[in-house]
């Protein structure tokens, strides 16, 4: 994994530290990764990184790659760790930023980015550079009652 140039923790903020993980998980090949600013609406949490792996093998790779990008970038290591027995979920709870790796059908039942389907979610594009992020049809459609045109070549059959 190549090291983003990203200053270190006393000048980072959690958008960033979301930024981080977005990017780890997008360079782990994960899908419909969003990012969702949560701070207003919840108080245990700043931000949201929900995306989905293949199986659980890649739930695995995608964690440990956003842990090693957080402590190499922003010198911070997860408050806690939570994963289900069979691999179907893993969560990474840094305070200020949560990260869920879901496989597609426990995604898929949760649907947490549509429980809190009022916070702001971030354009990965604009803010994170994630240009080629594969989305599903469901959340592409989230995604696209904010920016429709953009998803448009990035969609994936559900």
């Amino acid at each position: 994994m190549t090291e983003q140039a990203t200053p270190k923790t006393s000048e980072l903020t959690p958008k960033d530290y979301a930024i981080i993980a977005a990017r780890a998980a997008d360079e782990k090949k994960a899908t419909d990764i969003v990012v969702q600013n949560v701070g207003e609406i919840i108080s245990v949490t700043d931000y949201f990184v929900i995306v989905t792996a293949a199986n659980s093998r890649q739930v695995g790779a995608i964690i440990e790659a956003i842990e090693e990008a957080e402590r190499l970038q922003a010198d911070i290591k997860p408050l806690h760790r939570e994963e289900t027995r069979d691999g179907s979920w893993e969560l990474l709870d840094y305070g200020s930023v949560v990260i869920h790796v879901f496989q597609p059908e426990t995604r898929e039942y949760y649907r947490l980015e549509a429980l809190w389907n009022d916070a702001p979610i971030m354009d990965l594009a604009a803010e994170a550079g994630i240009t080629d992020a594969v989305y599903s049809d469901r959340i592409a459609a989230i995604l696209g009652e904010r920016d429709a045109g953009q998803l448009a070549d990035n969609r994936v059959a559900e």
